[in-house]
């Protein structure tokens, strides 16, 4: 039976003994004698999802983990699979989505600074916390579940506490935290971070992306909430490759169900609950798991209007391979060849993986090494190339639930001066009139339109193309999309997807013509 199940599961009273009197009686006093027991003699063991749920947690924090990374194998070598691992998935993400607001919460009814805290007790009291006010779980099931959780992972002592501290918890409805939270801040926007879970300095952040972008401000209440949602996953038809029709009838003979994509051609969504994997096209790489904004910038750069050869394309930072993959299908259909370069071997080998069912000769090779010296080694050597540079990733927050709580404004600092040195290699490495795609997983103006603008004004030679009319070009027939406000400038050419408008990713896309 799953977890959420047996939480919801009736009490039977009513076994009569082997001489046919009712038992009820016996078990309330067996409750009330427990109930007096003391923490240590109690049940020490509880469920598997939730034990899943809280490893994970501690693996991130203690080891800098990735739960999309961590979570999977964990529940294969524990064999939760079902509804347990969908409620061990909700609860580890969910718990690290929204560990702000827990936080927060959990701040009122804690008598000593959280910092202060154990971590291996703060994890189990955010786990509580997400159960109690963010999942459909009922009250007494996750206080109960969540103290024989703490007793059988960090001990009794702590495990009253934590039975203290929940049951405070959960005598405030979810609004009346929120409001809480809200009227308590100093200004509007820390208690929209606060309440919505976001670090101030990313909930600023994203708030001038938007106006920068051409969208109202007041849109980052919308914003902060679909980073909060979980996403539904993507898969790509991979053209030559894999047919998207033909993709779902496969899929049908899986019991998989897919849905096509609502803006990209290439894009199938799958059901929730639906496993990837079971796909033959998945396994043999015909087809992969990408976000379909990701597909929608990479369909843009292939589609885009060139003038002269079209024979050699590059991905410059091409790890871990879905945009390379995607690339390379299309240049297969096209008679181009593709270089893909990664500066990690163990991202390039990925590449490697993602691009095993393309055609020989199609993929000219796998590069490793760093991409600010292609530019140097290889200049005008390429028709189209793709900088997809590394960046804060604040656009896949609603995927990376952990990375909001990693990055810091000072890793700007360090990522900007080498997305300009990547974009300056990538036009160097472009032939004269060829075209460079510069995008990022970041919708942050130090991160997209600043680079750019840097980078034309140092290096010259390089002039803006409309982004906007490519990608329009690269939708489903029929389709229309809201791409924000035209600001009349060379801004107005580019294109800044957003999770709450268009259900992808933050991908941003600039598209170049090198000039000189």
């Amino acid at each position: 039976m799953s977890a959420d199940r047996r939480d919801r599961a009736p009490r039977r009273d009513d076994h009569r003994d082997s001489k046919g009197r009712q038992r009820g009686a016996a078990r309330s006093r067996g409750d009330a004698q427990r109930s007096a027991q003391a923490p240590g003699q109690r049940r020490r063991r509880t469920d598997p999802a939730r034990t899943a749920a809280y490893d994970v947690l501690r693996q991130v924090d203690g080891s800098d983990a990735y739960a999309n990374l961590v979570l999977p194998p964990l529940l294969r070598e524990r064999r939760i699979a079902g509804r347990d691992a969908a409620f061990a998935t909700e609860l580890a993400y969910g718990t690290l989505r929204l560990r702000g607001r827990y936080d927060a919460v959990l701040a009122h009814c804690v008598t000593r600074p959280l910092d202060q805290l154990d971590p291996e007790v703060l994890d189990v009291l955010r786990l509580g916390a997400h159960q109690l006010l963010g999942m459909r779980v009922p009250s007494h099931a996750a206080v109960s579940e969540t103290v024989a959780l703490a007793r059988d992972r960090v001990g009794a002592g702590p495990a009253q506490m934590v039975n203290a501290v929940l049951r405070a918890v959960g005598r405030t409805p979810l609004e009346d935290w929120l409001a809480r939270l809200t009227e308590e801040a100093p200004d509007p926007t820390t208690g929209l971070a606060t309440a919505g879970s976001h670090p101030v300095w990313i909930a600023r952040a994203l708030r001038e992306a938007l106006a920068g972008h051409g969208r109202s401000p007041d849109e980052i209440v919308d914003l902060l909430d679909a980073d909060n949602t979980a996403p539904r996953v993507t898969l790509v038809a991979r053209p030559g490759l894999a047919d998207a029709g033909a993709l779902r009838d496969q899929a049908r003979d899986a019991d998989v169900r897919l849905e096509p994509g609502r803006w990209a051609p290439t894009a199938l969504v799958l059901a929730a609950g639906s496993d990837p994997a079971a796909l033959p096209a998945v396994a043999d790489a015909r087809a992969g798991v990408q976000d379909e904004g990701s597909q929608l910038v990479t369909l843009a750069l292939a589609g885009a209007p060139l003038e002269g050869a079209d024979a050699r394309w590059l991905d410059l930072c091409a790890g871990p391979g879905g945009k390379a993959a995607l690339l390379a299908a299309l240049a297969g259909e096209r008679g181009a060849t593709l270089v893909a370069n990664e500066v990690q071997p163990h991202r390039a080998r990925l590449v490697e993986r993602a691009l095993r069912a393309v055609p020989d000769g199609v993929v000219e090779r796998v590069r490793t090494g760093d991409g600010r010296e292609v530019g140097a080694d290889e200049p005008a050597a390429y028709d189209r190339v793709l900088v997809d540079a590394p960046c804060t990733g604040l656009g896949a927050l609603r995927r990376r639930p952990e990375s909001r709580w990693r990055r810091t404004p000072a890793d700007l600092g360090t990522l900007t001066v080498l997305q300009r040195e990547l974009l300056t290699s990538a036009l160097d490495a472009v032939r004269p009139g060829g075209l460079v795609a510069y995008v990022t997983c970041s919708p942050h103006l130090a991160e997209t339109r600043l680079v750019v603008d840097d980078v034309l004004r140092r290096r010259g030679g390089a002039e803006r193309v409309d982004a906007r009319a490519a990608l329009r070009a690269a939708l489903v027939p029929g389709a229309e999309i809201d791409l924000g406000a035209d600001d009349g400038g060379a801004h107005g050419l580019d294109v800044q997807l957003w999770p709450h408008v268009h259900g992808t990713d933050a991908m941003h896309l600039t598209l170049l013509r090198r000039t000189a």
